[in-house]
C-alpha cells in the first residue's frame, strides 16, 4: 500500500492530498529515509511524521482496505512515539491554554456568563 494512502487510512492526515503533500515536503520518513508519496509500505516498517515541532512514530501492523474508524486504527498501526516527543506535545498544549489573553477571540462560557450578569445589572439600574 502507498504511504500517502496508508497515512490517510489510519487518520494521521485528514485528506490523502494533504498526506501526499507532507511526503513531498520532507515531513514523512520510513525507516529513517525520506520518501515519496508513492513509496510502498511493508509490514513492520516504522513511519515517522513531523506535525509542527512534534515527531510522531507508527509501526505498520497490517493494511486496511479503506479509511478506518478511530477505534480500529490500533489494528493497523502501533503508536511507537518516544515519550520525550509526547512530553513536548503536552508542553505545547499547556502553553497554548495559558497563552490565551483575556479579551481575544470568542469569549469562554464563564466570560459569557459574567458578561450576561453584568448586562442584567446594568438594565436593572436603568429601570429604577
Amino acid at each position: 500500500m502507498r504511504i500517502d494512502k496508508y497515512l490517510w487510512c489510519i487518520r494521521v492526515f485528514k485528506t490523502r492530498t494533504l498526506a501526499a503533500e507532507q511526503c513531498k515536503t520532507a515531513k514523512v520518513w520510513v525507516n529513517d529515509e525520506l520518501i515519496k508519496p508513492s513509496r510502498e509500505l511493508k509490514p513492520h516498517d516504522v513511519i515517522r511524521v513531523r506535525k509542527g515541532p512534534v515527531h510522531f512514530s507508527f509501526r505498520v501492523e497490517s493494511f486496511p482496505t479503506s479509511r478506518v474508524g478511530a477505534k480500529l486504527v490500533t489494528q493497523y498501526a502501533a503508536d511507537v512515539t518516544p515519550p520525550d516527543e509526547l512530553k513536548k506535545l503536552e508542553l505545547i498544549r499547556m502553553h497554548m491554554m495559558n497563552e490565551r489573553s483575556s479579551g481575544l477571540g470568542r469569549p469562554t462560557k464563564r466570560d459569557r456568563r459574567l458578561l450576561d450578569d453584568f448586562l442584567e445589572l446594568d438594565v436593572e439600574r436603568d429601570d429604577q
